[in-house]
């Protein structure tokens, strides 16, 4: 009989539902290429191209000569979640307080706490698709089901009070919502969060998850909203999620906050001690930097991105096969390339699929995109355009050119 040292390696059977993030592999897969040498783009992940502002960074660094190197409480220290409190009341409306506020190392870990404290066995998640990738795989690992629910271009890939009536059962724990989302840059506006709000007060044991990390990347006309101002009485239903990292170029940073009911917050208090305990303690620092510090370069940078979607819905939408809509927010475009499927590369390559279209044009044209599968809608893929112009420019030719070459 064999002892345990001579088995082979056991893992978690939660494991098994869980997949890796596509964007994280698709952006390896270049790395790995650029590595040996091609002159690959990646327009795969979602990183802004700007440095993190330079009085933000100062703040770590002083905080770092004065010693902020030691623990601070689990949640993050009391003078940032008082910053983060008054973020949430002055831009948002939200009745937060320092002690309905919770700080984790990066939006994916608060949106992990809250999914984990709250789902088991039989619960369902309804989340819209084309969804953030890791949404679903969240779920999933904490055991329960996403019921997806597809949207379509022709309504905004917005998520219908019709749909979301339809989708809800007794099992419902969670709603997700994003806004602008990710990858589609669709936004819902105050009247259709009040629409939703009123399907949401007929199922009053449905929580709320709205994740609004590209809240300052919303784009004229629209306007942002979020559901806890817009229904102050679901508020003890809705977790906001937030962060530092794409409105303030602080991806590598890793902080992001949340405001919440004060029983979900302990217990994704709870969660987080026992797991990482305290984010950074200099990112902290550089967090409350950037929510007290100037705030007028937003708005540039928000420009920036409008300039560069436009150009990049112009090219694509130029080219024979892609359907690009416009996105109201984040920094993504998601182009539909249906038309392109059943077509063979310059090199005789199939493209069967997103997938196959994605790998292709990564490994013959030197271009990294994200296939719309992995979003939980094929036939399209996800480009983001938080990069370089000139590096934007040489992305969008490429594309052109191994679109074009396509027989």
């Amino acid at each position: 009989m064999s002892s345990r040292a001579d088995a082979s390696p056991v893992l978690a059977p939660r494991l098994a539902h869980v997949r890796p993030s596509a964007t994280v592999t698709i952006s390896a897969r270049a790395t790995a290429l650029r590595e040996a040498g091609e002159k690959v783009i990646a327009l795969s992940a979602g990183e802004s191209d700007f440095a993190t502002p330079i009085h933000i960074r100062r703040a770590a660094i002083a905080a770092i000569e004065r010693g902020e190197t030691r623990y601070t409480p689990p949640d993050g220290m009391s003078a940032l979640k008082a910053a983060v409190a008054a973020k949430f009341r002055r831009e948002n409306r939200i009745a937060a307080t320092p002690e309905t506020v919770i700080v984790g190392s990066g939006g994916k870990q608060v949106i992990f706490n809250a999914l984990l404290a709250t789902l088991g066995p039989g619960d369902e998640v309804v989340i819209p698709a084309p969804f953030w990738v890791s949404y679903p795989e969240i779920v999933r690992f904490a055991e329960a089901e996403p019921v997806i629910v597809p949207t379509r271009p022709a309504e905004g890939w917005k998520l219908s009070p019709e749909a979301l009536e339809a989708a809800l059962s007794e099992r419902t724990r969670w709603l997700v919502l994003n806004s602008p989302g990710n990858p589609t840059g669709a936004g819902y506006g105050a009247a259709e969060l009040a629409a939703l709000a009123e399907v949401l007060r007929r199922h009053p044991h449905v929580l709320v998850l709205c994740d609004d990390i590209y809240e300052h990347l919303a784009y004229p006309p629209f306007r942002f909203a979020t559901l806890a101002a817009v229904a102050p009485d679901l508020a003890e239903r809705v977790l906001t999620v937030n962060g530092v990292s794409k409105a303030y170029a602080m991806t590598g940073w890793r902080i992001g906050y949340a405001t919440g009911p004060a029983w979900l917050i302990g217990a994704m208090r709870v969660i987080q001690s026992q797991s990482t305990s305290n984010p950074c303690t200099f990112s902290q620092h550089a967090a409350l930097a950037a929510l007290e510090g100037p705030q007028g370069f937003l708005e540039e940078w928000r420009m920036v991105f409008m300039r560069r979607r436009d150009k990049v819905v112009a090219t694509l939408s130029a080219i024979e096969g892609i359907t690009c809509p416009t996105p109201q927010g984040a920094f993504y475009v998601f182009p539909e390339i249906g038309a392109l499927l059943g077509r063979r590369t310059r090199k005789g390559r199939a493209i069967t699929d997103d997938t196959a279209f994605a790998l292709a044009l990564l490994e013959e044209a030197g271009v990294a995109v994200v296939p719309g599968a992995a979003f939980g809608h094929a036939g399209a893929i996800r480009l983001s355009y938080a990069a370089a112009d000139a590096e934007l420019e040489e992305a969008l030719a490429r594309i052109a050119e191994f679109c074009t070459d396509l027989r």
